[in-house]
């Protein structure tokens, strides 16, 4: 499926901003099942300077310097992505027990790789009751794919869907306390669990197809991912109870969401501010 995705942010301050810098995520990753064709990203004001990297995870990041006075300040990326179906039909057999040993001794390249998403970050701090919470789901020996599936399936359902509930700087166990939250925090919570099982989870980046489909679409979006050895790494929504496909488009991905928020600076000036988030995914014919 081809996509054109736009994604724009407005940050509208009370008062003058005398220069701003600012971060972004917004440039999509290329991977087996994602293609991307184009990609652009713009600011206005026109930005003073302007440099584009790779992150430690892979990811793009560009960064923009306005050194002028505005009391508005907005970024708009769009792209052409082609998404393909995952094929996650043969799942591996392979217990969580099992993979959390592996994990531990990290005998290969790509377990090495994976470890590090088994520890603790800013955001997700593997606490014993998030263990507690996600017991019902690992069964010993049981397999690893399985358990997975069943968490996000709980998280859907005992949670709920609120947005303006919750901000980034909530503390993760008052989430699990509330049950509410958006999808950066049953992303963190599902992470927070798998991790405090000795397992290695990612957080993801991206957005969804617009219209009813999905929940959260129209908006930036984020999901999980667990890694298992000699498959690589599972996608799980456990806002939408799905495994990713066609319909999710990823952006980038990290221990946590503050390695990839999508839009982040600092600015001199200012006083208050309001923030708008428009994001739009519309297939292309072809």
């Amino acid at each position: 499926m081809l996509y054109h995705a736009t994604h724009v942010t407005r940050y509208l301050y009370e008062a003058p901003v005398s220069q701003c810098l600012s971060e972004v995520h917004l440039t999509p990753r290329s991977f087996a099942t994602q293609v991307v064709h184009e990609s652009n990203i713009t600011v206005d004001p026109p930005p003073t300077t302007r440099e584009q990297r790779v992150d430690y995870f892979g990811n793009q990041v560009t960064t923009f310097g306005v050194f002028q006075m505005h009391d508005r300040f907005t970024t708009t990326a769009t792209s052409l992505v082609e998404v393909a179906p995952r094929n996650d039909a043969a799942l591996p057999d392979i217990s969580w027990n099992q993979v959390r040993e592996l994990l531990i001794r990290h005998p290969d390249e790509e377990s090495l790789e994976a470890y590090e998403f088994a520890f603790d970050s800013p955001f997700v701090e593997a606490h014993p009751r998030l263990a507690q919470y996600g017991n019902s789901c690992f069964a010993d020996n049981r397999s690893l794919a399985d358990a997975a599936i069943e968490l996000s399936t709980r998280i859907h359902k005992e949670f709920k869907y609120q947005p303006n509930s919750t901000d980034i700087d909530i503390p993760l166990l008052k989430v699990l306390e509330q049950r509410r939250g958006v999808c950066q925090d049953f992303a963190h919570i599902m992470i927070g669990v798998l991790r405090a099982k000795g397992l290695a989870a990612r957080y993801v980046s991206g957005y969804l197809k617009s219209g009813t489909e999905f929940q959260g679409a129209e908006a930036s979006h984020a999901w999980v991912a667990v890694f298992i050895p000699a498959y690589g790494w599972l996608h799980l929504d456990p806002t939408n109870n799905v495994i990713p496909s066609e319909g999710h488009i990823t952006l980038a991905w990290g221990r946590d969401y503050g390695d990839v928020t999508p839009v982040k600076g600092i600015a001199l000036g200012g006083g208050d501010q309001k923030v708008q988030v428009e994001v739009r995914v519309e297939p292309v014919e072809q």
